[in-house]
């Protein structure tokens, strides 16, 4: 008899779960939408510099590294990944609304590391229990996924016109606002079955520290973060200071947000043909197609394209985020137990959100004040790095688990 992992899905939870996923991924994106173009420019607005903009940026991406996978290892371990999903809802709104109270670059830094203690561990548990609906129901993890892609474009877009009427201070209100959709989406999502309810949410833990310890020690999975997490930390650049260096360039913020939907759009598209796609030519495939458009993408930005040629190369953020990003969480539901996907996923963003994510946003901001755009010159070395890695990926993967899970 085969067993039933925790969190685990009975088939008549098939209805509404796709719904609530979408939802859910929904909420998530609209802050993201509103954060990563607008929050650089409410600290500029509370007179952070851009080295004081660039640490507040990656000094919390740093908590990923250690709070991230102990958060996904728990929500494994105890059996309950909407619960964890919950607490860490409400705690990252409790944060934001800190920042309406803040004043000086070590207050708004601090507050800053405690909303990202909650708001940065929230993702690799949702894809944990997506990729376990994709698995068990036959849900198309794009399909889900793409509402927070389109909540992102109306976020982006919405706020650089919100930003036109009512300047910098509006950025943190759309932020707490949208937070306030994550608790509430949060609260709808579905609740883990199996045998019963109440013992799948409270059956005895049956993933154990060594099982991650282990996770970490293979050589496959470490090319594997090296590979897409230096792909994603490609991006340290543009989401800390594109849409400043844009305004630099005379761009109204209106187009600003048109700019950034663009790269959304694609995602999107993407997103929505993914399944066939996937199937056809598997994850890792997807991963260094991502690395290569990245090499593309950053080496064309890095010499201020007119304007007309911005919007073709936004169109690549469908590949260098969206196709690394299908090709991680497919590879790691194909190459990873089913039990230790929320800690894989977990570890997965605290290296490519964490460690490369932080590392390059904190370079940025020293590497914008000397080079202007053309520290994007920088990013397309790193992608070459991530290029290699990918590379060496598709040679030594034959298919099959990295690890063997024994409760």
């Amino acid at each position: 008899m085969n067993r039933t992992a925790p969190n685990s899905l009975s088939e008549d939870s098939n209805f509404g779960f796709a719904t609530r996923m979408s939802l859910f991924y929904g909420a998530i994106f609209l802050l993201i939408g509103f954060h990563l173009p607008y929050y650089p420019v409410w600290l500029d607005w509370r007179g952070l510099n851009p080295s004081e903009i660039g640490i507040v940026l990656s000094a919390p991406l740093a908590v990923r590294i250690f709070v991230t996978p102990a958060l996904s290892f728990a929500a494994d371990r105890i059996g309950d990944r909407r619960l964890m999903l919950i607490v860490l809802s409400w705690g990252a709104l409790f944060s934001f609304l800190l920042f309406t109270i803040s004043s000086g670059f070590w207050s708004i830094m601090a507050i800053a590391i405690l909303a990202a203690m909650f708001w940065t561990s929230i993702m690799p548990i949702t894809e944990a229990v997506a990729m376990d609906g994709v698995r068990r129901l036959g849900h198309d993890y794009g399909r889900m996924r793409l509402w927070g892609s389109l909540t992102f474009i109306a976020a982006s877009f919405g706020g650089g016109v919100a930003l036109q009427y009512w300047n910098a201070p509006s950025a943190l209100w759309l932020m707490i606002l949208a937070a306030v959709c994550i608790v509430i989406a949060a609260h709808l999502l579905p609740r883990p079955k199996g045998k019963g309810r109440l013992k799948a949410a409270t059956a005895p833990p049956r993933i154990r520290v060594h099982d991650a310890v282990s996770l970490i020690r293979s050589p496959m999975f470490l090319l594997f973060l090296v590979a897409t997490g230096l792909t994603q930390s490609t991006h340290g650049v543009y989401y800390a200071f594109g849409t400043l260096h844009w305004q630099s360039l005379g761009i109204s913020a209106g187009v600003i947000g048109f700019l950034w939907a663009v790269g959304v759009i694609a995602e999107i598209l993407l997103f929505m043909y993914s399944g066939r796609m996937l199937a056809a030519i598997g994850p890792l495939n997807f991963i260094w197609l991502a690395a290569l458009a990245a090499i593309i993408r950053w080496t064309i930005t890095a010499f201020d394209p007119p304007l007309w040629a911005l919007f073709p190369v936004q169109i690549l953020h469908g590949l260098t985020f969206g196709a690394t990003h299908l090709g991680a969480v497919h590879f790691i539901s194909e190459a990873i137990p089913s039990e230790m996907t929320g800690t894989a996923q977990g570890l997965y963003a605290a290296f490519a959100g964490g460690i490369a994510m932080g590392a390059a946003i904190l370079a940025s901001g020293p590497l914008y004040q000397a080079l202007g755009g053309q520290a994007y010159l920088v990013m397309g070395g790193v992608a070459v790095l991530s290029f290699v890695a990918a590379v060496g990926l598709v040679l030594w993967w034959r298919g099959g688990k990295l690890i063997t899970f024994t409760p």
